[in-house]
């Protein structure tokens, strides 16, 4: 049996209203637009015709950066892929793999295999916890080998000054 799929499966439905709210980003494949990145958190907001997105970090000199987005389920999906917008008019394949029943915790993926997330509702996970979803990773096809895993270890810090 070959674990390797050509493109990802996914969590079979998605409550937009129970995934909306804050993650933090437990690890993720490198790309350039989250450079030097820690400290990294996801907030979905409902709006009347999307869902917004606000993706916010502290960077390795201390500064902050954010960008907010939108985006949209594609029909059909069950609220499994969403194109998520940046900048208009450019729309990327944003595919939730699989999600933890209380939405504690998602993988998401592109569907070119470029991009993956572990997305927690806490800052951090159990160690055997990781390992799961790293299983669940290789059998969509993703490679744990690949991880960064983000540094939330002074969020509070972080968090606590920003309010």
């Amino acid at each position: 049996m070959c674990l390797l799929k050509s493109k990802p499966t996914n969590a079979k439905q998605v409550d937009i209203e129970k995934y909306a709210g804050k993650w933090y980003e437990i690890a993720r494949y490198p790309n350039s637009f989250e450079k030097n990145c820690d400290y990294t958190t996801a907030t979905y907001s409902l709006k009347k015709n999307y869902i917004q997105v606000f993706n916010q970090c502290r960077k390795a000199d201390g500064a902050e950066s954010g960008i907010k987005g939108k985006a949209f389920p594609v029909k059909g999906s069950n609220n499994t892929k969403l194109k998520v917008q940046f900048f208009w008019p450019f729309r990327a394949g944003y595919w939730i793999i699989a999600k933890d029943d209380d939405y504690m915790w998602a993988l998401v993926g592109s569907p070119s295999k470029r991009y993956f997330w572990i997305l927690a509702r806490e800052p951090k996970l159990a160690p055997d916890l990781i390992e799961k979803l790293k299983e669940i990773m290789k059998n969509h096809g993703y490679f744990p080998e690949r991880l960064y895993f983000t540094n939330q270890d002074d969020l509070s810090t972080i968090e606590s000054t920003s309010n």
